[in-house]
């Protein structure tokens, strides 16, 4: 890296210095999601100079990701957040190394990511992803910084480090029924900004190593951004944990894409050839009001989210739909969880059903 002023700020502390600079210089971080997580951890990893950067991220630019994800401009609309977040860090950073990965990560990909980086950011918002990245990070012995977000609540961890616990030691299992996620329950940019900023804090601490630096290591940090109230909790290894208890080579990945998975898709000429279908408008109020299908039902996402589910008829087809197609997807995971199997997403949402009306 070429010598300037740019680290000036940080290289004065003495728990940095030139040799934690170097350090920084020489290291590689991984983050899975740049979203409302990995967007302030990746810029704040980028400015501080942490030499190779790695995002995984198969999800495009939204408009309702601006209000959070705030590495991105109105200009990368429909664009891989990955390529996106990448461009905009070079402009930040030209220095390091950047490596966007356009893909989901999953079972078959995962080892492959995780052995090229020191260190594993969570940016994700589904208990499939962090499970899998966990399982993944203690496989290849590599310490993962878990952040979670909700709300104006937030929590932040180091898992998978030598020594200390993992994430299934404080959930061994995926939780049963359905947990809501941002998209559903709502979140505040600013706490997806101190989540963010505090996990690209904890990978700082990992790397530079000093002694006043200790990672939040068999610690969960838990904090009501309303109030400022936080607790810390303590948790300690789990001897018979179902993954960190284990050999290497006896720790089998799984995953079940939370997105793709088992629903099934239909076209809007498919929707409108289906005169039995019941078509359900799972977009929020406004949106219905400014355009909907005439025969369609609305039941908004943030209500199915929150367990106000309506009874439906069991045994006819229901193809759900909304603005784009991601919320149908997730509408229909709650109703597949209340027993309605007979559920279909109309891919390309009300958007698409307009260009083919």
């Amino acid at each position: 890296m070429t010598k300037n002023s740019r680290y000036d700020r940080q290289t004065v502390l003495p728990e940095i210095g030139a040799e934690g600079q170097k350090k920084l210089s020489f290291a590689s971080v991984l983050c899975i999601g740049a979203g409302g997580l990995g967007c302030p951890a990746l810029l704040y990893l980028t400015a501080a100079g942490v030499g190779r950067i790695g995002i995984v991220d198969f999800d495009t630019v939204d408009e309702t990701n601006l209000q959070r994800q705030v590495l991105f401009t109105m200009d990368q609309l429909g664009r891989n957040k990955a390529e996106a977040a990448k461009k905009q860090l070079k402009a930040l950073n030209p220095e390091i190394s950047i490596e966007a990965n356009p893909v989901e990560l999953t079972d078959k990909n995962a080892e492959s990511l995780f052995k090229n980086y020191d260190v594993i950011i969570d940016g994700t918002d589904n208990f499939a992803a962090k499970f899998l990245i966990n399982d993944a990070a203690v496989k290849c012995r590599k310490p993962f910084i878990y952040g979670s977000i909700l709300g104006f609540d937030g929590q932040l961890s180091v898992f998978g480090a030598e020594g200390g616990p993992c994430y299934r030691c404080l959930f061994p299992e995926v939780p049963k029924g359905h947990v809501p996620n941002c998209a559903e329950a709502g979140v505040i940019g600013a706490v997806a900004g101190i989540i963010g900023a505090a996990q690209a804090m904890e990978a700082i601490k990992i790397i530079i190593g000093h002694e006043s630096f200790r990672p939040l290591t068999g610690k969960v940090w838990i904090v009501d951004l309303r109030t400022l109230e936080n607790r810390l909790l303590l948790l300690t290894k789990n001897p018979d944990c179902p993954v960190c208890s284990k050999s290497r080579k006896d720790i089998h990945l799984q995953y079940s894409s939370p997105v793709c998975g088992f629903i099934p898709e239909v076209t809007p000429e498919q929707v409108q050839q289906n005169k039995t279908a019941l078509i359900i408008d799972v977009r929020e109020r406004e949106e219905w009001d400014a355009g909907h299908i005439e025969s369609a039902q609305h039941v908004p996402l943030s209500a199915l989210a929150q367990g106000d589910i309506p009874e439906l008829p069991p045994d006819c087809d229901i193809i759900l739909h909304c603005q784009k197609g991601k919320r149908g997807l997730q509408a229909a995971q709650i109703l597949r969880a209340q027993g309605y199997l007979n559920v279909s997403n109309m891919a390309g949402g009300y958007e698409a059903w307009l260009k083919c009306s």
